[in-house]
């Protein structure tokens, strides 16, 4: 299974604008790996109340817009 998440940008530019979008977020919630993001993705979800399909697409979609979508 492939749980690597697209970027579009590095992913220290998209945590910054994940937490300038969710101010809610830190640090150490976006703490890990996108090569390997389920332990992110599945992190985010509980924390936001989403699933971790609606987090991945909410990444990629910050990734992709550069931030100026969510």
């Amino acid at each position: 299974m492939n749980t690597a998440l697209k970027l579009e940008a590095p992913w220290e530019e998209v945590k910054e604008k994940l937490k300038e979008i969710n101010t809610d977020l830190t640090d150490e919630d976006l703490i890990g790996d996108p090569g390997q993001a389920q332990p992110l993705l599945d992190r985010l979800a509980k924390k936001l109340n989403r699933t971790p399909d609606e987090i991945r697409g909410w990444i990629e979609s910050v990734s992709y817009n550069k931030g100026k979508a969510s």
